[in-house]
């Protein structure tokens, strides 16, 4: 039985919340034994000078849903404004069941965390258990809307206990660590000092009791502080924040039931199947449980082996890049990603598609045109042998891999791309249920930096060759030009050792002044261009052609034969024979030639052996009958 795949959608998910996230969704997918493939993005990177990739959605934006059982939308950690917009309408395409895990999407099936009660349980815990009641509340920005749910939870219980609607005071932060600062002065210029206060997320809780212990205050002795989210850093935090917690175990296995279910028909039962109910974590920052020392300094060596690991992965890094500057071909790329030692996570697939036009050229060359919708894989890593049995053409219906194995898949697929164009997109498959770290993300950037490279590299050198060509081609028929020509020949000669057999010819066009005068130079350099192009298409000897000036040509040759001379012949002949005979044109064309069969060392001169060669062609075009230059 073919097992079922769920596709999620999501950005930044080597974030901390979002790499738990990861990890429950894959607990829950290999209980149900279905596939999961990630469609990752990395939106918006960096604080100071945020960049993003203008070419990261081109991909999903062409995909086809069609091959997906159910999909989830985490469209919480989309950071660039209008692309949760622009993926909310790809997925509104999809035939299968779609869940909204973060945010509420009208039209999909959403998650329902109950973050009013959950902000209600932090609230009643401060005023039941601690006996506050004069608490301060650090919101989100109210544009958002969970911020607005969580301020308006915290006001209704306010007002239930009979306390001012805003506590000792509303600050509204960012739901990030920028505003610590500004609401810890703000907290701390009220006429009365807060006993405690609550926040709407563990991120500004982590930065409002960072500012506080800064001004010497002790938290919770001095000002009890709650996050909210129960996030990794909130727990790993001294003191360790009280906070309710999105249970994200549950989370995953409502939203993969359901798509396994195929969606839901009762709107009742959609209302409790979806519902999430969170826990509330009691610890440190509000005085609920003393510090645990020996946990402490358990947790202290964990973070000296996470900063080795760190620092390690720092220096490969670095090695690597310089090793990616280097690479030439894409040999050269499959070889370093396989050989090298960044250690961003045991996997155990990995595959590079480049996306290929209809004449089969890869986006990497400059002659690539526009996506056929087809991807060919220059990255191939299948360190279990998978995959063998898999189809080696890949298309946007189809963009995973082929595995007859019987155990769950956990699939990250990403957008490689830089300045230019989409190249393509990553496949990599994880040992265990956790997802890799940052430092794979740096390794795709490269990669697309690299591949960049090769297409910048590979635009200089065909410059060059046109810059090459139009020294010593010619503009009209695409023949070498008499310099050109020159210069082979002479290579040719040079080359020589001992005595070889050489041919110079030299093709006069007839009566092409004529056909200027009665029918015009457009007709004129038509015909001129139809002899260049019947000789080229003789000379399958090696023989070296080239037009010398208006309609004469010129043929060298090595190692020629009486034999090659008279093949030639007869093909121009019949040639000629041919196009007249077919081109509709008011005139013929008519070709006068003479040769030069001669031996010859690297001593002799092409200049004497066109001169043979050319007095022989003007006794030949003077015994034309009625002979006209």
């Amino acid at each position: 039985m073919k097992r079922k795949v769920f596709a999620v959608f999501s950005c930044g998910l080597t974030s901390r919340y979002r790499h738990d996230l990861c990890r429950a969704f894959n607990t829950a997918a290999d209980e149900l034994g279905v596939d999961l493939v990630y469609f990752n993005s990395m939106g918006k990177i960096g604080e100071i000078n945020a960049q993003y990739g203008d070419y990261e959605f081109d991909l999903i934006e062409d995909m086809d849903l069609s091959g997906f059982d159910g999909i989830v939308y985490d469209g919480e950690g989309y950071n660039v404004e209008g692309m949760a917009d622009k993926v909310i309408r790809k997925l509104r395409h999809a035939s299968c069941p779609v869940i909204s895990i973060t945010t509420k999407v009208e039209g999909f099936y959403n998650i329902d965390f109950d973050d009013a009660g959950a902000m209600e349980l932090m609230v009643r815990h401060f005023l039941d258990v601690h006996h506050f009641t004069h608490i301060g509340y650090m919101s989100g920005p109210l544009t958002h809307e969970d911020a607005r749910i969580r301020l308006d939870s915290f006001r209704r219980m306010m007002k239930e206990y009979g306390l001012p609607r805003d506590g000792a005071g509303v600050f509204e932060g960012d739901f990030w660590f920028h505003k610590g600062a500004e609401a810890a002065e703000f907290f701390l210029a009220l006429p009365e000092r807060p006993q405690a206060v609550v926040c709407a997320n563990d991120y500004m809780a982590i930065a409002l009791s960072t500012e506080l212990k800064n001004r010497g205050l002790k938290i919770p002795e001095d000002i009890a502080v709650s996050g909210f989210d129960g996030t990794l850093e909130g727990q790993e935090y001294l003191p360790h924040l009280t906070s309710a917690t999105r249970e994200r175990l549950d989370i995953a296995r409502k939203a993969l039931g359901l798509l396994d279910r195929g969606g839901i028909q009762d709107e009742e039962e959609q209302a409790q199947a979806l519902k999430i109910r969170p826990r509330a974590i009691l610890t440190q920052s509000c005085g609920c449980k003393p510090l645990d020392y020996e946990y402490e300094a358990e947790s202290i060596n964990r973070l000296y082996e996470i900063n080795r690991k760190f620092s390690y992965g720092m220096y490969d890094t670095e090695s690597s890049l310089l090793l990616l500057n280097k690479v030439e071909n894409l040999y050269d790329l499959e070889r370093l990603f396989g050989e090298n030692p960044i250690d961003f996570g045991a996997y155990t697939s990995f595959f590079l598609m480049m996306q290929t036009d209809e004449e089969n050229r890869l986006s990497i060359e400059n002659d690539f045109t526009h996506s056929s919708g087809k991807f060919s894989p220059i990255i191939w890593i299948d360190k279990k042998r998978e995959y063998a049995g898999s189809p080696r053409i890949f298309d946007t219906a189809n963009m995973i891999p082929r595995s007859d194995s019987d155990r769950s898949h956990f699939y990250y697929v990403m957008s490689v791309h830089c300045a230019e164009r989409l190249f393509g997109y990553s496949v990599i498959e994880m040992e265990g249920k956790d997802i890799f770290d940052e430092f794979y993300n740096i390794w795709l950037l490269n990669i697309s930096l690299t591949l960049e490279g090769l297409l910048k590299n590979d635009r200089i050198n065909r410059l060059i060759g046109r810059l090459q060509n139009l020294g010593i081609r010619d503009s009209m028929t695409g023949m070498l030009n008499r310099r050109g020509f020159d210069t082979q020949a002479r290579e040719a000669i040079t080359r020589l050792r001992g005595t070889h057999t050489v041919c110079a010819m030299v093709i006069d066009m007839d009566g092409l002044k004529r056909i200027n005068d009665e029918h015009g130079h457009y007709e004129g350099d038509s015909a001129i261009k139809a002899a260049a192009d019947m000789i080229t298409r003789c000379c399958d000897s090696a023989e070296i052609a080239a037009r010398a000036g208006g309609d004469e040509f010129y043929i060298f040759a090595v190692d020629y034969s009486e034999k090659l001379l008279c093949r030639f012949q007869k093909q121009l002949s019949e040639a000629i024979r041919s196009y007249n005979a077919s081109s509709g044109k008011p005139y013929q064309v008519s070709l006068s030639m003479g040769s030069y069969l001669t031996e010859a060392d690297n001593t002799g001169r092409i200049e004497d052996f066109l001169s043979v060669s050319d007095a022989r062609m003007y006794e030949e075009k003077m015994k034309k009958p009625g002979r006209r230059r």
